[in-house]
């Protein structure tokens, strides 16, 4: 059997996590972990997907070099998923499950680019279900993937 490689998406908070405050210890422990996965990602051991709302959520970065930064690395993306009808709709129908505009956005170009993962930091996000993709914590991912594929 043929191991496919993992298809991920991370959202804005993710990317900007090595830029916060690192004296908690959770959001430590999330920087290296997602700093671990932009190496797999570096190493083509994982295909990293964006999408339009992750290039316009950077550009309204205030920040010039962690929006340089970010911008930098979108080019490991093996997709660039621009927005149509499908994921329009799916995202209309996650906010009715009280997901924010942008969060929705975000998560319906990853469950229609047929991502197996969505990383965030985002603890309410975090919360929610999807039985389309997994929903998790960059920590968590390394903790679920890491001892078989990554």
């Amino acid at each position: 059997m043929i191991n496919k490689k993992l298809r991920v998406y991370l959202d804005n908070c993710c990317f900007n996590r090595p830029y916060d405050n690192q004296s908690q210890l959770k959001i430590e422990l999330e920087t290296k972990a997602k700093l671990h996965i932009q190496s797999l990602i570096a190493e083509d051991k994982v295909d990293l997907v964006i999408s339009y709302m992750s290039e316009f959520e950077n550009n309204d970065n205030p920040f010039l070099m962690k929006k340089t930064a970010i911008a930098d690395f979108f080019k490991y993306a093996k997709e660039n998923i621009t927005e149509n009808l499908e994921i329009i709709e799916t995202a209309n129908s996650l906010k009715k499950s009280g997901l924010k505009t942008k969060d929705s956005l975000h998560l319906a170009c990853a469950i229609v680019s047929k991502c197996d993962y969505f990383m965030s930091t985002d603890d309410r996000l975090l919360k929610h279900k999807d039985k389309r993709i997994k929903i998790i914590n960059p920590i968590n991912f390394i903790l679920e993937e890491g001892k078989e594929n990554v």
